[in-house]
């Protein structure tokens, strides 16, 4: 209700906005187009004042006299023509073409015309018309012969009605005009307000379901402008949301799942030795299963704990000098039962000893990761091959492996957390996905970089680089 209250409220402020600057304009356009039509009018008046000016003075150079018949059929003629008034006076302000002595000029508009031309309306009603007139007034002078030469005045009128009328009609033409275009922006504001407001209600509905955790149904897009683009990003947001559900219900499977093998075993070794199932000549062999499937247990727990520190940055490296090569070598004989079950060829792992500053817990995570991937996806039978080097102040360890390898659109995607290659679903069940993705966060924390070459059907190796030393130690 609020929501369409809001869209109420701004379609009725639009339409006073729309319907002010409709009528602000009509009159600009009215008062202009009268202005025009008036200025045309008085240049009009004052054209044919001047052509019977012109004629009274030419007569009245010839015959000393302007009361003749050529002046008044002139004066007749476009008196009729133009409907239009001329009132000719001497320099004393008389009327000078009829008989009649009592019609003066008024001193008001006697005094105007001796500074200057008057070429307006006569608001003044100087004939005392009933209405405001048209008026051109102006002084000549006139000379017969020898005889000084006089000063004449002239007063032309003509009715403001053409200019009434000429206004009336410009006022309906723009009045039906602005009719229309009030209406078309009405019909159109309020199907765009009708739009939004059904698009918003059923934004805001569909959000309560996102609330909910119901991700059934999308936002529609098709809008035009910001509720449009928005619509995007909500339905962006929420699949991500969605996946991000479903990838945090698969990660808690998988690691209840993980963590629950490692303490069966763990607790079924503890119990038949307990319970005398396994022999006492046996024990330790039991024991030793028993520590690395607790060393598992801790870098599989260390592995969710750094990841919860990774993402809030509150992870800080313990940098101390560690033999890489023997960090590699304790590494790999936690995974011998695993090697001995797939018949697997170690190659290259008594190499010369390589040491760097490291943080030692976080590197052998790194090296466990990658080991475990190697034995994990390695075909039987075949090798598991380890490089140890030093180039230009980085040490380099690489792990590689014969099997299946990866295909070039897998090779982009395999150190994002989660991720898990078509073929690594079958082989490992049990695997969160996490190993590659904070292998490369803990190398970053050392400053150094992890990559991965792989030929799909050949082998996949990866190469861990890190400083020999660590800047200010």
């Amino acid at each position: 209700m609020q929501n369409k209250n809001s869209y109420n409220n701004f379609f009725r402020s639009a339409m006073i906005m729309i319907t002010s600057a409709i009528i602000l304009i009509g009159v600009i356009i009215i008062n202009v187009s009268s202005d025009i039509y008036k200025n045309s009018k008085l240049k009009n008046l004052r054209t044919i004042g001047n052509i019977f000016i012109s004629c009274i003075s030419r007569e009245y150079n010839n015959t000393g006299n302007i009361k003749t018949a050529f002046p008044s059929e002139i004066y007749r003629e476009i008196s009729e023509e133009n409907n239009i008034i001329i009132y000719i006076y001497d320099e004393n302000g008389k009327y000078i073409l009829s008989d009649n002595s009592n019609i003066y000029m008024s001193e008001n508009i006697k005094s105007i015309i001796d500074k200057k031309t008057y070429l307006d309306v006569d608001g003044n009603n100087n004939i005392s018309q009933e209405a405001p007139s048209l008026l051109y007034g102006t002084s000549f002078s006139v000379k017969y012969k020898d005889t000084p030469q006089k000063k004449m005045y002239a007063l032309v009128y003509n009715s403001t009605y053409d200019i009434s009328t000429f206004t009336i009609n410009i006022f309906l033409w723009y009045s039906s005009i602005a009719i229309v275009a009030v209406l078309v922006s009405f019909i159109i504001l309020r199907k765009k307000v009708k739009n939004y407001t059904a698009c918003t209600d059923d934004m805001l509905r569909i959000i309560k379901q996102y609330s909910k955790g119901d991700f059934s149904e999308k936002l529609a897009t098709d809008t035009v402008g910001f509720l449009g683009e928005t619509s995007k990003y909500i339905n962006t947001l929420a699949s991500n949301v969605e996946k991000s559900e479903e990838t945090s219900k698969t990660f808690i499977a998988n690691v209840s799942h993980e963590l629950r093998t490692p303490i069966t075993t763990i607790g079924g070794f503890v119990d038949g030795i307990l319970d005398g199932t396994i022999p006492k000549n046996r024990r330790n062999e039991y024991l030793i299963l028993v520590s690395n499937e607790i060393q598992r247990l801790r870098i599989l727990i260390s592995s969710m704990l750094n990841m919860s520190r990774f993402e809030s940055g509150t992870l800080k490296p313990n940098f101390k000098e560690t033999n890489l090569t023997d960090l590699v070598i304790k590494t790999v004989f936690m995974f011998e039962k695993k090697i001995e079950a797939k018949n697997l060829e170690i190659e290259e792992l008594d190499s010369e000893r390589l040491v760097a500053v490291v943080d030692p817990d976080l590197m052998q995570q790194v090296i466990y990761n990658l080991i475990e991937n190697a034995v994990k996806f390695v075909n039987d039978g075949g090798k598991l091959s380890f490089r140890f080097e030093k180039e230009n102040d980085m040490c380099i360890i690489s792990i590689k492996n014969t099997g299946e390898g990866l295909k070039d659109s897998e090779i982009p995607q395999v150190f994002d957390r989660f991720y898990k290659t078509d073929s690594s679903r079958g082989k490992d069940t049990t695997g969160l996905g996490l190993g590659l993705s904070i292998s490369r966060r803990i190398l970053h924390i050392n400053n150094g970089h992890i990559v991965v070459k792989s030929v799909y059907g050949e082998y996949t190796e990866f190469q861990i680089q890190v400083p020999e030393k660590q800047n200010g130690l």
